[in-house]
């Protein structure tokens, strides 16, 4: 069975490891296991600042797909959290929320993905109010792609799951910034004074 980022997505036979056709040949570091048991164990490399930005198709709050070839021509804020309506993740959340007309206004794009479910993520978006993409990867295929999926430490001990991390990606779609481990509270606006706002 052929690996997707979306029930949507075809592939051919000169797609790379079962990538969605029509996207670049990522390196090896990027190719992800068919076998669940393999992926949810899979250590993910991090990204670095040149690195082109792996493409992906999820579903949003309403279950309609959205791509980030979609967003090409404009910097985009990519961020990965563990779960909607937890304190950590609405904090982080409701100030992307706080930030967003500031940021629109210089050209950047916000869009969060976390494992939830689409049910999930619209009662998320109604409950705080935000009005940007909220994106489902319930497998982690994008996450993993993104090195935000892997050994973590939480409360002391070392567990695999997400990893809070976020994405500055240029108009080109190539890693501009990476961070990883972040702090929710404190996080954007940090962003903000990289971004120059």
């Amino acid at each position: 069975m052929p690996l997707s980022l979306s029930c949507r997505a075809k592939h051919d036979p000169n797609s790379v490891a079962g990538l969605p056709a029509g996207r670049p040949p990522y390196p090896e570091r990027y190719r992800w296991s068919h076998h669940p048991s393999e992926r949810r164990h899979r250590v993910s490399e991090r990204l670095q600042p040149g690195d082109v930005a792996p493409d992906f198709e999820l579903p949003d709050a309403d279950a309609s797909p959205v791509s980030l070839a979609s967003f090409r021509g404009r910097r985009v804020i990519l961020y990965f959290y563990p779960a909607a309506m937890t304190p950590g993740c609405t904090k982080e959340s409701v100030d992307f929320q706080s930030s967003l007309g500031e940021l629109e206004a210089a050209g950047v794009a916000v869009v969060g993905v976390s494992p939830d479910k689409p049910a999930k993520l619209a009662k998320f978006r109604e409950k705080e109010g935000l009005t940007f993409p909220l994106l489902s990867d319930p497998d982690t295929e994008v996450l993993q792609a993104y090195g935000a999926y892997g050994e973590k430490k939480l409360y002391g001990k070392v567990v695999v799951g997400v990893i809070r991390s976020t994405f500055i990606i240029d108009a080109d779609g190539k890693i501009e910034k990476a961070y990883y481990n972040v702090k929710a509270t404190g996080h954007v606006e940090r962003l903000r004074r990289d971004l120059g706002l």
